[in-house]
């Protein structure tokens, strides 16, 4: 068996061989994209498994290894960067020490979902971009009407307001121009939004998991399918402290001398997921007295923990959502 550790970029990238006793065999790096990267490795002879670190686009390079592969292994950015401390870096001692992982089979693993789920994914992360592009393009128009001392009408985004913002008379033409692209781009974003929206509402209406999640009380279309897409296999988390941590939900710990300290949410994992479910949690606490009941115990009556509860709240209801795709259940109010 040989054991190789590559270091991918876009336009180069080294992989390193080991044999089967951990001896180096060959250390090269390709100039070139990806294609050329997978013609090489066929070189490689005898069985092999290869190991490299999840960047952008690793779906489709994790397929096409897995063609040529025994195993694929994919590891964890976060949780590599931790092994990987050290004052001298490069490309070479990347794969080398991929490698070496691999052979010793210590790699921090990253889950891979198929291209089904991965595209799914892809298509909640571009909304959310073109809904961020939406926003800042508001802002904008707002900024300027300021600068030049012009107030805009109630319900400036309404049909309304929008022609009124087409035809304001602006003091002058740089003014003008800026305003007629932010409506431009503001407009694309819109018709993006919306086209997106009608394909996840359309697959989103036919999953399961979907549906299940949304018997909760103030959790949407948009919060249930973004954590069903990124839980994917619930079965795959064997207890709730994990599916937390994937998402981002769990304290940071310092413990050091007997001391354990905790403290703000490690904040890694899907972004999107953990916005959707902090504003779920807020809807629920109006809508279900299972999950206000749980905020008030978090909250302790004390305003200045409002936040605190509301975050501990959106984990709870992940918590509850892992359990609900494991068992097949719906959300029940607790007696």
């Amino acid at each position: 068996m040989r054991y190789v550790g590559l270091d991918v970029h876009y336009r180069s990238s080294t992989f390193c061989v080991l044999d089967e006793n951990g001896h180096e065999l060959q250390c090269e790096t390709v100039r070139g994209h990806w294609p050329k990267l997978l013609e090489r490795l066929r070189s490689v002879t005898g069985p092999w498994t290869i190991c490299f670190e999840a960047t952008c686009g690793y779906g489709y390079l994790y397929r096409e290894l897995s063609r040529l592969a025994q195993r694929v292994v994919v590891a964890h950015p976060g949780q590599l960067r931790l092994i990987f401390r050290a004052k001298r870096k490069n490309d070479r001692i990347d794969a080398r020490k991929l490698a070496k992982l691999l052979y010793l089979d210590e790699v921090p693993a990253a889950y891979v979902p198929n291209e089904e789920v991965q595209s799914w994914r892809e298509l909640i992360e571009h909304r959310r971009h073109m809904m961020d592009r939406q926003t800042i393009c508001k802002n904008a128009i707002r900024s300027l009407l300021r600068s030049h001392g012009q107030i805009a009408p109630k319900g400036l985004w309404t049909k309304k307001g929008l022609a009124w913002l087409r035809q304001e008379e602006m003091p002058t033409a740089a003014a003008r121009l800026k305003r007629d692209l932010l409506l431009d781009e503001l407009t694309d974003a819109k018709r993006r939004v919306r086209t997106v929206t009608n394909v996840l509402d359309e697959s989103g209406e036919r999953h399961p998991g979907v549906l299940l999640l949304r018997t909760i009380p103030g959790v949407g279309i948009r919060t249930a399918e973004t954590v069903a897409a990124y839980m994917d296999k619930a079965e795959r988390f064997t207890r709730s402290k994990q599916v937390g941590a994937y998402f981002g939900f769990v304290p940071c710990q310092d413990a050091s001398a007997g001391v354990n300290r905790l403290g703000h949410i490690t904040r890694q994992g899907p972004a999107t997921a953990r916005k959707y479910l902090v504003e779920a949690a807020w809807q629920g606490v109006y809508r279900s007295p299972t999950i206000r009941a749980y905020f008030e115990r978090v909250q302790h009556g004390r305003p200045e923990r409002r936040k605190i509860a509301l975050v501990a709240t959106a984990h709870y209801l992940l918590r509850c959502m892992h359990a609900m795709l494991v068992h097949n259940q719906s959300w029940h109010e607790a007696a």
